[in-house]
C-alpha cells in the first residue's frame, strides 16, 4: 500500500486508469487501505471470471448488465441493482451475460492485486 493512497480520498473514474485484464474484463480501484478495498470491474458480453477462491471476505453489487454468478453449487442470474455477498474461501465465478459492471468490495485488502502476483481468472 503506497503512502500516496492512504493521502487520497476521492478516485473519480475521470481520472483513475482502467487496468486491462484480458478476455474483455478491466478494472479500476476506487479506493484502499489496509482493511478495504472497492474495485470496479467492467465485463464484455460474454467475459468470464473463472471459478477460484481466496480468503478476503467479498461483496459485490452489480451496478449495470446481467451476470450469471456461481457461488459453491449455486447458480443465480445477478442483474443492475443486485448485490452478493461471498464468505471467504467459498470457490466463485461469474460469466457476463450483458455487458456491465461489477463493484467489488474486500477485506481486507487485496494485496495480491496490488502487487501483481494474482492469479488470472479472467477470460473467454
Amino acid at each position: 500500500m503506497g503512502n500516496q493512497n492512504e493521502r487520497q480520498k476521492f478516485f473519480t473514474s475521470k481520472e483513475m486508469k482502467w487496468e486491462d485484464l484480458g478476455g474483455g474484463v478491466q478494472r479500476q480501484f476506487l479506493g484502499y487501505d489496509n482493511q478495504i478495498m472497492m474495485v470496479k470491474v467492467k465485463f464484455d458480453k460474454g467475459a468470464v471470471g473463472s471459478l477460484h477462491d481466496h480468503f478476503h471476505t467479498q461483496s459485490t453489487y452489480c451496478s449495470k448488465g446481467k451476470f450469471e454468478f456461481l457461488i459453491g453449487d449455486e447458480k443465480k442470474i445477478v442483474e443492475a441493482g443486485d448485490g452478493v455477498y461471498l464468505k471467504p474461501n467459498v470457490p466463485h465465478g461469474v460469466v457476463c451475460l450483458e455487458e456491465g459492471i461489477l463493484i467489488d468490495v474486500f477485506s481486507p485488502v487485496r494485496e495480491d492485486f496490488l502487487d501483481g502476483s494474482a492469479v488470472a481468472y479472467f477470460g473467454k
